[in-house]
């Protein structure tokens, strides 16, 4: 198992590159949900987010490099994205962001979620997966995402739901979502964390835009 291990924005262990400790321009516009739901464009910084990163028991995490900030180097629409990037000298490691999304506790939904990644190109070896999930808790370690090749849309009812899914399939931007069918929540809060991880050894760089999460109500009447 890997240690478990969340790193909070200005924490200062293991992070590079942050851009104002994730606080970006001030205003939550494009943070706030719409009723049930978030769409996040990052046109107006990263407030409310937080970067995150874990690696294998064999190494400390404060010894694995990672960057996350804002960037205006990449975006689907707009001017702004997250860059991420982390080393891959271990041949391990997982970094990402997570953001808080509100829900009515004691109700029932089937969710979908999707996100944009950009890779610099399509790419014969398998150097980075794209890492998505969705649930109660925020993630604090690897092994909180779902396994290689894993898209929760066709598991029917989970505790969470996510997604880890092959990166530079492709040059420029590329659509990755998964859909959830939760039980009954007991919390009024999820939280939505995405990002990448490390398969190859060697660095690399993405980006991240347009996360949207989308929320229908189930019913949970037995009949």
């Amino acid at each position: 198992m890997h240690r478990r291990e969340a790193l909070r924005i200005c924490g200062g262990i293991g992070v590079a590159g942050l851009a104002g400790c994730l606080g970006g321009q001030s205003g939550t516009e494009s943070n706030e949900p719409s009723e049930l739901g978030l769409h996040e464009t990052f046109e107006n910084g990263l407030e409310g987010w937080e970067a995150g990163a874990s690696i294998g028991p064999e190494v400390d995490t404060e010894a694995f490099e990672w960057e996350v900030e804002l960037s205006d180097a990449e975006a689907t629409r707009g001017d702004r994205s997250v860059r991420i990037w982390n080393e891959g000298r271990y041949d391990d490691g997982t970094t990402w962001v997570d953001h808080p999304v509100e829900v009515e506790s004691g109700q029932a939904y089937s969710v979908t979620v999707s996100a944009q990644f950009w890779s610099p190109g399509e790419s014969f070896n398998h150097v980075r997966s794209a890492v998505m999930r969705l649930g109660p808790e925020s993630p604090a370690d690897e092994q909180d995402f779902p396994q290689a090749g894993e898209n929760t849309t066709d598991s029917g009812q989970q505790p969470a739901g996510g997604l880890r899914e092959r990166l530079s399939r492709t040059e420029g931007w590329e659509e990755y979502s998964f859909e959830w069918t939760t039980p009954e929540l007991s919390t009024d809060t999820l939280h939505l964390a995405a990002g990448t991880t490390v398969v190859w050894e060697a660095e690399a760089t993405h980006y991240l835009d347009e996360l949207s999460v989308e929320f229908e109500r189930r019913s949970t009447a037995s009949g």
